[in-house]
């Protein structure tokens, strides 16, 4: 089945609010609210250590990674890309206005304006995210 052509623009704000608003964000209501605005209820995440399912198990994972770095901060490395109904943007992660101490992207697909699936690329330079012990 071919996918309806979803609108450059809500893609775009999906990939930089995600970063930003979800995998930036440290306060747990915030991060909520966003998840529940910008994902579908049984969006996926395919991180390193495994697919993560639904809202509570997405939150759960921004969170611990947020803990593990509490200062630092995602910047998008260029402009997203959109083709259809996917996006992707690359990215960077570490301390406010030093180099990234680890990198990567995200590759999304969108359906209904929702995030339904997120593919997390790390860059092979990005052993510190590895370190992180997200538990599934």
């Amino acid at each position: 089945m071919i996918e309806e052509r979803e609108s450059t623009e809500r893609i775009e704000e999906l990939l930089t609010r995600n970063l930003k608003e979800i995998f930036g964000e440290a306060d747990e209501k915030r991060r909520r609210a966003a998840i529940e605005e910008l994902w579908a209820e049984d969006g996926v995440l395919y991180v390193p250590p495994g697919p993560v399912i639904g809202y509570e198990a997405i939150n759960k994972v921004a969170g611990q990674l947020r803990a593990a770095h509490p200062n630092y901060v995602y910047t998008p490395n260029g402009k997203p890309q959109v083709l259809h109904n996917a996006g992707r943007l690359a990215w960077g992660s570490g301390p406010r206005d030093q180099a990234p101490a680890y990198s990567g992207w995200d590759v999304m697909i969108v359906r209904n304006g929702k995030i339904v699936a997120l593919y997390v690329f790390l860059d092979e330079t990005s052993e510190e995210f590895r370190r992180v012990k997200v538990k599934l």
